[in-house]
């Protein structure tokens, strides 16, 4: 999606990268608004193409629904009581991006990630590319690092990030927001030099 366009019913940003559902050709596509969208946590979406929607159902249904409704959304708003808010935020989670120009944000985030890959001492698990990472990337920490190191990012330096294992292997995985900057590529920087 470009920067000032309207966005058409299946044109969204999934935050890290333009969404053009209708280019992607997807039969089913979910996604969370919470992270990379802005919106608030309970905010998501499901796209389901039009001829499939007949075989879709709520799990949960309430008072009014009717199963053999066509009307897709229809079927999919009757469930009971709840807090519509964060759902709705969504529209001024896209414009509020669209208006601060988060084409460039993104640009900016996947450069902080790429630093990150290059620059903190640790192997990155996938090629320097935006085919493989855009705002996030992972990278492998020493067999020796401390057991303990993600508790000790958070208490001692105030860093919270992911570190997790996969077989003989554990990762931490650097992540970039509109808020993050520079200087706290070289915190993480910093801190990492001193744990490992």
């Amino acid at each position: 999606m470009s920067v000032g366009s309207e966005p058409s019913s299946t044109e969204r940003t999934s935050g890290h990268l333009p969404l053009d559902l209708a280019s992607l050709d997807a039969d089913y596509y979910s996604a969370n608004c919470h992270k990379w969208l802005c919106a608030p946590k309970g905010a998501g979406f499901l796209y389901v193409r039009r001829e499939l929607q007949r075989d879709v159902h709520p799990l949960t249904i309430s008072w009014g629904y009717k199963g053999d409704d066509p009307a897709f959304v229809t079927r999919h708003e009757k469930q009971g009581t709840r807090d519509p808010s964060a759902y709705l935020t969504v529209p001024t989670a896209i414009e509020w991006q669209r208006e601060r120009d988060w084409d460039v944000v993104r640009e900016r985030c996947h450069e902080l990630a790429r630093r990150a890959r290059n620059e903190l001492g640790l192997e990155g698990v996938t090629p320097d590319s935006k085919d493989f990472f855009r705002q996030m990337v992972t990278l492998r920490v020493p067999k020796d690092a401390p057991p303990d190191l993600k508790e000790r990012l958070y208490d001692e330096h105030r860093i919270e990030i992911p570190v997790f294992e996969r077989r003989d292997d554990r990762f931490i995985r650097p992540s970039f927001q509109g808020y993050n900057d520079a200087a706290d590529l070289e915190r993480l920087r910093d801190a990492l030099a001193a744990l490992l």
